[in-house]
């Protein structure tokens, strides 16, 4: 096996309209989950497998990744960056690599968290066989990801998002081994318009060959909103929570064993942490509070009394005293689709401010700098900037 130097090029351009209102001051892969941005969870996957240099594609917010990143020193790799001005699609953003890659790569998405097993054995492929390789696992819902079709460990197809009867719950698990070969056969294979990498991957399957390497690992994949708090909980158990006798939590406070508590989090007597729990630093939980499920970022406040399930609170946002965010399942539109049975209670966008004793009904969405009334009752998604009035 040989043993030359692998770079991993990390696709992190990307905006994330459908979890807005999070992503209009953060790229997506900047969302925070067990208090730590997606896009770190796969750096630390990527230095663990062995690989010590990476490139960055950003775009969107950038200047989030680079200042949270810099050089990768923090890592122990090398962090370099390069630009995708426009987001025309992930074959696109693998192209702009092409200046600084030299030689075998992997490629990952910024936003999917997986175990550094699968980056080191796609990484050995790369290293030695010039053809493309396709890391493949299985998903609940396959309709919602591109379908793979397999002879043996051969990709014979990959189907964007199929409509139709699927015969198969293989995915695309989105991390790949290239060499610089793949530069001129994106070239080839798009002339115009949004260049997929899956179409010509999907153009070597059926040519020139594409490996299937199979993965039952750690696969955490945000789409949507709800999406943050399932893998939220999913990592929160390799996270350290703050124990109670800190001097940020306040007395006869019960914490389940499954929450992450930042540094300088403040927590007043009698507050409920539930499970699947993820508080940033300098949140504020004001006394008799309820707060399960939920991710809150940092400088977020939870007044006295509140009950906050199955939410996500943004940075600099207010949850008034006595204001319920009930949770449980709910119906949530997110452009023209809408998705049933859904676990969100709502959500509350950064420097929002929502009154005393006021409710967020059935997966609510409340933009960024919205301020309500106490008392009103939010249904639906209110638009960034929005005043809410009671009656």
């Amino acid at each position: 096996m040989s043993d030359e130097p692998v770079t991993a090029v990390i696709l992190a351009a990307g905006e994330g309209q459908r979890l807005e209102p999070l992503t209009n001051r953060r790229p997506k892969p900047m969302v925070p989950v067990a208090n730590r941005p997606l896009l770190e969870h796969v750096v630390e996957a990527v230095a663990a497998a062995g690989v010590d240099r990476i490139v960055l594609v950003v775009g969107y917010r950038q200047e989030r990744i680079r200042n949270h990143f810099g050089d990768g020193d923090d890592w122990d790799v090398t962090i370099e960056y390069v630009e995708q001005p426009t987001q025309l699609g992930t074959g696109h953003a693998v192209l702009q690599a092409e200046p600084v890659v030299d030689g075998p790569f992997v490629v990952l998405n910024g936003d999917r968290i997986v175990d550094p097993a699968i980056v080191s054995r796609v990484r050995d492929l790369a290293r030695d066989d010039e053809s493309p390789a396709m890391a493949v696992t299985t998903a609940e819902h396959p309709r919602e990801y591109g379908v793979v079709h397999l002879d043996g460990d051969r990709v014979t197809e990959i189907e964007e998002k199929p409509e139709g009867t699927v015969e198969t719950n293989l995915i695309n698990a989105g991390v790949y081994a290239f060499s610089p070969i793949v530069f001129d056969a994106i070239r080839e294979t798009h002339a115009t318009g949004e260049l997929a990498i899956t179409t010509t991957l999907t153009e070597r399957a059926t040519t020139e060959g594409l490996t299937a390497v199979r993965y039952d690992g750690r696969w955490l994949d945000v789409s949507n909103l709800w999406d943050l708090l399932t893998v939220n909980a999913a990592l929160i158990g390799e996270s350290e929570r703050t124990a109670t006798s800190d001097p940020g939590v306040g007395g006869s406070v019960a914490v389940a064993d499954d929450v992450a508590l930042a540094g300088n989090v403040h927590v007043a007597p009698n507050v409920t942490i539930g499970g699947g729990t993820a508080i940033g630093s300098n949140a504020t939980i004001e006394a008799g509070a309820v707060v399960e499920n939920a991710v809150i970022f940092s400088d977020a406040v939870i007044g006295a009394g509140a009950v906050v399930r199955d939410a996500i609170v943004a940075g600099n946002a207010q949850v008034g005293p006595n204001a319920t965010i009930a949770g449980g399942s709910a119906t949530v539109v997110v452009g023209d689709a809408v998705h049933h049975d859904v676990d969100l209670g709502g959500v509350v966008g950064d420097n929002a401010v929502v009154g005393g004793g006021a409710t967020l009904t059935d997966g609510a969405v409340v933009g960024d700098d919205v301020r309500t009334d106490a008392g009103v009752v939010i249904d639906g998604r209110i638009e960034s900037g929005a005043v809410v009035r009671r009656g």
